[in-house]
């Protein structure tokens, strides 16, 4: 214990939970990737068999828990979809999200899923303009579906809808009923992205003493919290997130798997890499953006071309001594590589003899601060590419090393 009288981390992560946190899940937790499910609902997705299947697989290679499906009443062809990837035998469980409704639970058993995902929305929006059931009735019909899901053997979560706009007791009295019921999961949803990571962690840590199951949280993006949101709900208790690919789904999406990879990578290393094959990220996140007609954002977590770009000149020198001094993940960890770039004018002299070195090139440090100043002059009228850069370098080199005098230097 530190003398103010806080407790200190028990690692050397800074970003790491305290031993105050002895709810805290950020060390063990699962996915449930919903890029099949909620994925399906973004204004690009359309996935025939084929690629449900092959994106399927890349999540299962990937070492996601849980894969959910869009439901089987949603379509013949999603009953049919479901069924097809139940039977590839995948490390990962099989989910798919119904309705809280005993014909959509019987047709989804029927599929062969490891369990399914109920939902009903709960707040006065979503009662009044959407279903149009009191809580009562709402109680009732989960209670219905619950068992006779459970009488199958199959896993089942309850999950409200639109959780942070209903009323927390109905929340609470509901969640307490099918806890005893024995669900594995009740589940909470930011269903129009609202919530700040406060509100998330507030309504976690009352549901975490009031039920004994597991606790699945569901974040929308809206207003750009929902990693955010995600980390706060396992600093509280919760056990399991949601997530999709890209962060794909209704509006602007949920929860990005690489977004919530790169977070609980820094609150804990070792763990996460012991779980999941980063360095399929970029393959998986490829094979979803081609198949919904999308490029992979320039700011993308990790995977983005910039993620590990460095630019201005005391940067680049401070990575080149210690990528930590500007990187909190490892590229190489994710099987990235990071870029120094040197063709513009704020580079500095330390990352243009970086790049002398890699060339093979000899040059003294008072010709390198010369050949810097000369990319700045040229950087000052259009930014330069490596190619361009490489081209002074040599150039710069071969004048040097015949003991010219260099009048100009062209890049082409």
């Amino acid at each position: 214990m530190a003398s103010n009288g806080t407790v200190q981390s028990p690692t050397n992560n800074p970003y790491g939970k305290t031993l105050a946190d002895y709810l805290s899940r950020v060390d063990n937790f699962s996915i449930i990737e919903s890029t099949l499910r909620e994925g399906e609902q973004f204004a690009n997705a359309f996935f025939d068999t084929e690629k449900k299947i092959e994106i399927a697989k890349a999540l299962d290679d990937f070492g996601v828990e849980y894969i959910e499906l869009t439901s089987p009443a949603a379509s013949e062809q999603s009953r049919q979809d479901c069924a097809a990837i139940a039977a590839l035998g995948l490390k990962a469980k099989i989910l798919t999200h119904v309705r809280c409704h005993m014909d959509d639970a019987r047709l989804a058993i029927e599929t062969g899923v490891d369990g399914l995902d109920v939902v009903i929305g709960t707040s006065s929006y979503l009662r009044e303009f959407s279903h149009g059931k009191n809580m009562d009735y709402i109680t009732q019909q989960a209670i219905e579906v619950v068992n006779y899901i459970k009488s199958t053997g199959l896993e089942v979560r309850f999950s409200s809808e639109d959780s942070f706009r209903s009323d927390l007791v109905d929340l609470l009295n509901i969640y307490r009923t099918v806890d005893k019921l024995g669900v594995n999961r009740v589940g909470i949803a930011d269903t129009v992205g609202c919530a700040n990571p406060r509100q998330v962690y507030e309504l976690v840590r009352t549901l975490r003493g009031v039920v004994s199951c597991d606790i699945e949280c569901h974040f929308h993006n809206d207003t750009g919290c929902a990693i955010a949101n995600a980390y706060a709900a396992l600093e509280a208790g919760a056990t399991h997130i949601d997530t999709s690919v890209l962060g794909i789904g209704e509006r602007n999406g949920i929860t990005p798997l690489g977004g919530l990879v790169a977070r609980m990578y820094t609150a804990n290393r070792e763990y996460v890499m012991g779980k999941y094959k980063l360095d399929k990220l970029r393959e998986l996140e490829n094979l979803v953006a081609d198949a919904v007609d999308i490029e992979v954002p320039f700011n993308n977590y990790v995977t983005g071309y910039c993620a590990f770009t460095h630019k201005a000149g005391i940067h680049a020198k401070a990575i080149l001594n210690n990528p930590s001094t500007y990187e909190i993940l490892k590229p190489e960890d994710f099987g990235m590589t990071r870029y120094v770039s040197i063709g513009h004018r704020l580079t500095g002299w330390n990352a243009v003899k970086s790049r002398v070195q890699q060339l093979g090139l000899e040059l003294t440090d008072d010709q390198v601060k010369e050949v810097t100043a000369r990319i700045k002059q040229m950087a000052d009228i259009k930014p330069l590419g490596v190619e361009a850069v490489d081209h002074l370098l040599r150039q710069f080199h071969a004048a040097k090393s015949n003991g010219s005098t260099i009048t100009a230097v062209a890049a082409s």
